[in-house]
């Protein structure tokens, strides 16, 4: 511990970004680089805990999360940050995440939540720091392809390359296996490219990661669809082992009448045809659902709504408002949301402070379930009918309660829905025969992520469910590792 009174002496001071206003005039990352002596200071405010929840990774039943779930070194890189040895700080970083750069943009920070200076003060800049530390090592040239200096002659398929595949391959791969990543968009990244806007993490970071990846001796084949373009069959005769890494991906369902609209569109196929159209194009080819001069609301209120707000405000709409069905949060803890859970509290996310930048409120309506669409003759979506519900929680199911006299209507142009995963599709498990649980995902214990097919193994949401890019990392390093146990009857990957 470089600094012993550092949480005492240091405030957390997060890094600056760019004006909400300014920002949505571009598709560029907004978060601006630190000082080097701001960080360091940050870095001391690390206490190096004798039990650090920060990097539990761990989970309570019925309550939530703690901490990292790769299991940063969070206490030592904070240390080395404070004392300047930044290399030693990314070996550090490296040995547990393969991808700092993703989760130092777009992980929620759990770890925060259990930093024990939070306890009674603002947590260390965990994150901050990660990104930081990273963007250093590529900056100064540390980081470069290490392929494996020997092969083990085994071939593994890694299906999906979002965060799970990409981590698994990246494993195996240091474990010297021949490792091959089958993707069916015709870019590599899944999640990573196609679910998360470029002013989040821009494509241009993922492509890195890739290039490094290639250079160490991983196949990408893009614009492959297994099940289709290969059969399982096949795909089970030319590897010796196979890892589906292919998410949830199935929408979840709105139950309302009128649903088949037009300008009613899930969540993922709005981001997805935006950031392809700005790939290839920046929006020249305009195929893309444009949100321009449009009244939109915005279905669901997590993170993917929130991206939806910030790609329609780019778009130029007329209005976005987003509906949340639960409760607005409190500004504090609840009894049952004690440290070192992860926090439930109302938070401003940066969709949320651009919307009221460029509108002038807070974009979010809460305890709104819709009722039914409605549209013209031409058969187009022009607004929406609410009611206002309460929310309990029963033998662990949410019940919901209309609240009488509280229905009301809403002009919409477009209308995004952004509830949430029910699963992954099923076409490729039923021609691989792989047993599924009653959520539709594949049947996979945690730690072993075999399925009921010797030889494949799931990982990612697919096995767990819609979650997390770090907990998918998590699972594709631990899969890839049961994998080589697998392959080779023991193996050293952590």
């Amino acid at each position: 511990m470089g600094k012993p009174t550092g949480f005492l002496e240091y405030k957390r001071e997060a890094p600056q970004k760019k004006d909400p206003f300014e920002r949505t005039k571009n598709w560029q990352e907004f978060q601006l680089f630190m000082p080097e002596d701001k960080l360091r200071q940050q870095g001391a405010r690390c206490m190096d805990c004798a039990i650090p929840f920060c990097q539990a990774g761990t989970t309570m039943a019925g309550s939530g999360e703690i901490g990292c779930p790769v299991y940063n070194l969070i206490p030592e890189w904070n240390d080395l940050v404070y004392r300047g040895k930044w290399r030693e700080a990314l070996d550090r970083l490296h040995k547990t995440n393969n991808f700092p750069e993703f989760t130092g943009r777009v992980c929620p920070a759990p770890c925060e939540g259990s930093c024990t200076v939070a306890l009674n003060g603002d947590p260390v800049t965990i994150k901050s720091i990660e990104y930081h530390i990273v963007e250093r090592g590529f900056q100064e040239g540390w980081i470069q392809p290490e392929p494996p200096k020997t092969r083990t002659g085994k071939h593994v398929a890694v299906v999906g390359s979002g965060p799970a595949g990409l981590a698994a391959a990246a494993q195996l791969n240091k474990a010297g296996h021949t490792v091959t990543v089958f993707e069916r968009d015709d870019r590599i990244g899944g999640l990573l490219t196609y679910g998360i806007p470029d002013v989040k993490l821009a494509n241009e970071v993922v492509e890195r990661r890739v290039q490094l990846l290639e250079a160490e001796g991983i196949t990408f084949k893009t614009e492959v669809e297994i099940g289709v373009d290969i059969t399982a069959e096949e795909l089970e005769t030319s590897f010796d082992a196979v890892i589906l890494a292919t998410g949830a991906t199935k929408p979840r369902e709105v139950q309302a009448p009128g649903k088949e609209l037009n300008g009613i569109h899930y969540a993922m196929d709005f981001l997805t045809a935006n950031t392809k159209s700005l790939l290839n194009s920046q929006l020249a080819d305009g195929e893309f659902i444009s949100a321009k001069g449009k009244h939109v609301i915005v279905i669901g209120g997590g993170d993917t709504g929130a991206d939806c707000i910030t790609t329609s405000i780019r778009h130029g709409a007329a209005s976005v408002i987003q509906f949340d069905i639960n409760k607005q949060k409190g500004a504090m803890r609840s009894g049952d949301n004690v440290w070192p859970l992860y926090p439930i509290i109302h938070t401003v996310e940066d969709a949320h402070k651009e919307a009221m930048a460029v509108y002038g409120k807070d974009p979010r309506s809460y305890m709104l379930q819709t009722k039914a669409f409605f549209g013209n003759q031409d058969g187009q979506v022009t607004g929406l009918q609410t009611v206002e519900v309460t929310t309990e929680l029963k033998n662990g199911q949410k019940i919901r309660t209309e609240i009488p006299g509280t229905e009301r209507t809403w002009k919409a142009d477009l209308i995004l829905l952004a509830i949430g995963f029910t699963g992954p599709e099923q076409e490729l498990l039923q021609q691989l025969g792989i047993e599924t649980t009653s959520r539709t995902t594949v049947k996979a214990p945690y730690g072993k992520y075999t399925t009921s097919k010797p030889g494949i193994f799931a990982a990612g949401d697919n096995r767990r469910g819609q979650s997390l890019v770090v907990w998918a990392i998590h699972e594709g390093r631990e899969a890839a590792r049961e994998c080589d146990r697998y392959l080779m009857g023991s193996t050293r990957l952590p």
